[in-house]
């Protein structure tokens, strides 16, 4: 699976023991593609959370499709990213053996690291960016997940003045997020938010009851969901990083062997008339 190529080598006494020039360029390579690929499937609706109200309509299958979608980046991207690192690392005056191989994997793991690293700043990055700051943003994440039921709750046919309603959708937001919790919703909280019904819609108590106690329903569906949706989504990107790090340590490893014979990948049904047998490899 190899053409012929020319390696130069540097002597390893004179040889850094982490080459950062080569770890950088691999964690860069890595941090593009995975961006790329999580762009494209976020695009085409392999998100697992979203802030979108039709989230709900998911079902477990496309939380483990969305999953399985992120191990698959961290198959490419970490591959990829690891066998620039292993293979951009200065070659040495040594035969190739358990201690090359040794060095290029660790190589493959600090790239590893520096790409998740980098993933996280911009995550972090952007998350900062496009937030609101101060209360509305304490208000707006307690209302991602319930924000339709709040919408239902708090609808009105009639004209109404607006004053005080961003406070009064974070109030009844913060209600509403306790329907999951083990104590429920409080019976005081219960008739407070049938009382704040009637007199924004203008119907009578024992209606407003009726809703208030059917969204309380809703919502605790709702939490439920996006509770399991976390969970999935937290255990599909803990797994998809342990196997990226596998991949970029043995990517990081085929990088340094393909280095040290002065070889490069190529297709195998493409190349193997054309190239000569010396320089394949087993």
């Amino acid at each position: 699976m190899s053409a012929t190529g020319v390696p130069s080598a540097v002597n390893a006494g004179t040889t850094p023991l982490v080459q950062w020039s080569a770890l950088l360029a691999g964690a860069v390579a890595a941090s593009g593609i995975s961006f790329t690929l999580v762009a494209f499937g976020t695009g085409i609706g392999l998100a697992v959370a979203s802030a979108s109200p039709t989230w709900r309509d998911s079902s477990p299958a496309l939380w483990m499709l969305s999953g399985l979608w992120l191990v698959l980046i961290a198959l490419a991207a970490f591959g990829f990213g690891g066998y620039i690192a292993g293979r951009m690392r200065a070659p040495l005056r040594l035969a190739t053996g358990p201690e090359t191989e040794f060095r290029d994997g660790i190589h493959g793991l600090i790239m590893w690291g520096l790409a998740v690293l980098f993933t996280a700043v911009i995550g972090i990055a952007g998350t900062v960016a496009l937030s609101p700051t101060g209360s509305a943003a304490i208000s707006s994440a307690a209302e991602a997940a319930i924000a339709p039921d709040v919408d239902a709750l708090l609808r009105s046919s009639r004209a109404v003045p607006d004053a005080g309603i961003a406070y009064r959708r974070g109030e009844v937001s913060r209600i509403l997020l306790r329907a999951n919790s083990a104590a429920g919703v409080s019976s005081d909280d219960r008739d407070y938010l049938a009382a704040v019904v009637a007199d924004r819609s203008g119907m009578t108590l024992p209606r407003a009851a009726a809703l208030t106690e059917r969204t309380i329903g809703l919502a605790a569906i709702d939490l439920h969901r996006a509770r399991v949706a976390a969970v999935i989504e937290s255990f599909m990107i803990c797994a998809a990083l342990l196997i990226g790090a596998a991949v970029a340590w043995y990517s990081a490893v085929e990088g340094g062997r393909d280095r040290e014979r002065g070889t490069l990948p190529v297709w195998e049904w493409r190349f193997a008339a054309r190239r000569p047998a010396t320089g394949t490899r087993p």
